[in-house]
């Protein structure tokens, strides 16, 4: 019943921003860890930040500087906000998040069905 959904990639030239959404959904007790992964075209999926529940974060050393994960927690969504976009960052973002659906103890781990981030040179 739990799910992710994410939104806001789409086509943007080299130095433009996209705001990245994903909000959870379902039958859930507590959301844990939040992260946005990617993979590139012929690449393995690469984490690219992370948010704990407290706030804490980190950032791949590729986008620091230029990307900034968020949260709300009240609306059960992360954000990852990416500004000085290069054709690098192209690929498709996954979100992903360790949650505790109701009626359960323990954490799973859930993905989103990736947007993808296009940046043109």
């Amino acid at each position: 019943q739990v799910q992710l959904v994410e939104s806001g990639g789409g086509l943007v030239q080299a130095g433009g921003s996209l705001r990245l959404s994903c909000t959870a959904s379902g039958s859930i007790k507590r959301i844990n860890d939040m992260a946005w992964y990617r993979r590139a075209p012929g690449k393995q999926r690469d984490l690219v930040a992370t948010m704990t529940s407290g706030g804490n974060t980190n950032y791949a050393d590729s986008v620091k500087g230029r990307f900034t994960i968020s949260r709300d927690n009240a609306k059960n969504t992360v954000y990852l906000q990416m500004n000085n976009l290069k054709p690098e960052d192209t690929a498709i973002y996954y979100c992903n998040a360790r949650i505790i659906p109701v009626g359960n103890w323990y954490e799973h781990d859930y993905w989103g069905q990736g947007t993808q981030v296009t940046v043109s040179s």
